[in-house]
């Protein structure tokens, strides 16, 4: 039984000191060569999906006519090899008009902390609006950034007591970071 159980142990040890090798191999194998970032000033493009919800407080103008004014939060994921950045907390407020379109500012954060802004514009606010954003600059890695977006907004939830949510579709952009812009003396860049 001793001789059995040595073996077992001495078995065992062999894959103690076997695992954290075949570990290392395995994390240090790529599936082909890592995609090397644009230098910077370069334009880089992006999808993504887009998911958020708040509240939205109507007035109404009129038998056809209504305004109103939204905040919402959600989480924004990025896909392509050049993207800015993976995942970000993504902040809205607006004011949109059924007559005259909608108008709003937009808040990404990433994981840093690091900050992304930009500006809204589109059809009011509504299943199927066609919304173009315009970066207006940032913070840290995003300081300088210039470009552009477009998707299309779908409502999930519209609750007769002021609760909106929904999500993005046909997200597409392309954004230009870190274009040579010198940050001011004394603070961050926004």
């Amino acid at each position: 039984m001793l001789s059995r159980r040595g073996s077992l142990l001495s078995l065992g040890r062999q894959w103690a000191a076997l695992v954290p090798l075949l570990f290392i191999a395995a994390c240090g194998q790529q599936s082909g060569p890592a995609p090397s970032p644009p230098p910077p000033g370069e334009w880089r493009t992006f999808e993504g999906t887009w998911t958020a919800g708040g509240s939205r407080h109507t007035l109404n103008l009129g038998p056809d006519h209504r305004a109103w004014i939204f905040n919402l939060t959600g989480s924004l994921l990025l896909s392509g090899e050049q993207r800015p950045g993976v995942g970000f907390r993504a902040q809205v407020i607006g004011f949109s008009d059924n007559l005259a379109g909608m108008q709003g500012r937009c808040v990404w954060t990433d994981e840093r902390g690091d900050q992304v802004y930009s500006e809204l514009k589109g059809d009011a606010v509504g299943t199927g609006s066609r919304i173009v954003g315009t970066f207006l600059g940032g913070t840290g890695r995003y300081a300088g950034v210039t470009g552009e977006y477009t998707f299309r907004w779908q409502t999930v939830v519209d609750s007769e007591e002021g609760g909106v949510s929904g999500r993005v579709v046909d997200l597409k952009g392309r954004v230009r970071v870190g274009s040579d812009v010198a940050p001011p003396a004394g603070g961050r860049t926004q």
